[in-house]
């Protein structure tokens, strides 16, 4: 028995244009982008956090970036997590911070010493709530800034939603990569606390700016003719108004066969289709029928 075919192409080749062959970054690449983000992020955030310290802008310091995945991310004890938008790509950002760190914030605000109470509460109060606000209103403004994510020149990154349940946000499959900032505040004799940023790995050519986000889809920008096929023959359902008025409920629940009721004809009839009035015309009778004359259109 013959093995030997001649295989024949039945169409030419696909060619693609090398731009679309072109690997994406790499994860190295990925990661040093975030680091320098990351720098600028701790010099704004010395800035940011002062008003929430007391006046005194604390040091900050953030660790390289961390791959970890999502599964790894969360950790033991109450913890405050806020979930983020980064506008116009919608990707997700995720924040955490220590319950014991959000309540000696707390605790300093309305005057102590900034000590959190032990043990700590199984929720948090509605102080701390506000004060979890605070610092990712804070956080969303810096990071959009330090990553150059702005609209209009505005930063785009937006609290989304918080919770110390992390199941309840749910911001990403367990298996999703993340590239983690673990940022430290130190004042002085205080126990330094901390912030822990999560983005994910796929985000960051569009968070960090190495590939532009995508963009709205092109249309043509051929007007149609209403005029010409396939839509001059479409059926349109026109409604004329003739009358819009209002009975006292006692009137329409003895309303009965043969009463007449003396209803004013609008001077001014809208004609709508859909639920769009396109013109307004006056009414009239041509050959022993009801008609509408048009005055203006919409």
């Amino acid at each position: 028995m013959k093995q030997d075919f001649a295989f024949v192409a039945q169409r030419t080749l696909a060619s693609h244009s090398p731009a679309l062959l072109r690997p994406g970054p790499a994860d190295a690449e990925l990661i040093e982008a975030l680091r320098q983000a990351a720098a600028r992020l701790a010099r704004a955030l010395r800035g940011a956090l002062a008003r929430l310290c007391g006046g005194d802008p604390p040091d900050v310091a953030i660790e390289p970036p961390q791959d970890l995945v999502f599964a790894d991310f969360a950790r033991a004890g109450l913890t405050a997590y806020s979930l983020y938008s980064a506008a116009p790509s919608g990707e997700r950002v995720l924040s955490a911070v220590d319950a014991a760190a959000v309540l000696r914030l707390v605790d300093r605000a309305f005057g102590g010493p900034g000590e959190a109470p032990q043990p700590l509460p199984r929720e948090l109060p509605m102080s701390a709530d506000l004060m979890v606000q605070r610092i990712e209103t804070m956080l969303a403004a810096q990071l959009g800034l330090a990553l150059g994510s702005t609209v209009g020149g505005r930063p785009a990154i937006h609290p989304l939603r918080r919770d110390s349940d992390l199941a309840q946000l749910q911001p990403f499959a367990p298996a999703t990569r993340l590239a983690v900032l673990h940022i430290t505040i130190s004042e002085g004799l205080r126990a330094p606390w901390s912030i822990r940023i999560a983005l994910p790995l796929s985000a960051l050519p569009v968070l960090t700016g190495i590939v532009a986000p995508p963009g709205p889809a092109r249309r043509d920008a051929t007007t149609a003719d209403p005029g010409a096929e396939p839509f001059a023959a479409m059926p349109l359902r026109l409604t004329a108004l003739l009358i819009d008025t209002r009975l006292p409920l006692q009137v329409v629940s003895r309303l009965e066969a043969g009463q007449v009721l003396n209803l004013p004809v609008a001077r001014q009839v809208p004609l709508v289709a859909g639920h769009r009035t396109i013109a307004h015309g006056t009414i009239g009778a041509v050959d022993d029928r009801v008609a509408i004359q048009i005055t203006r259109s919409a």
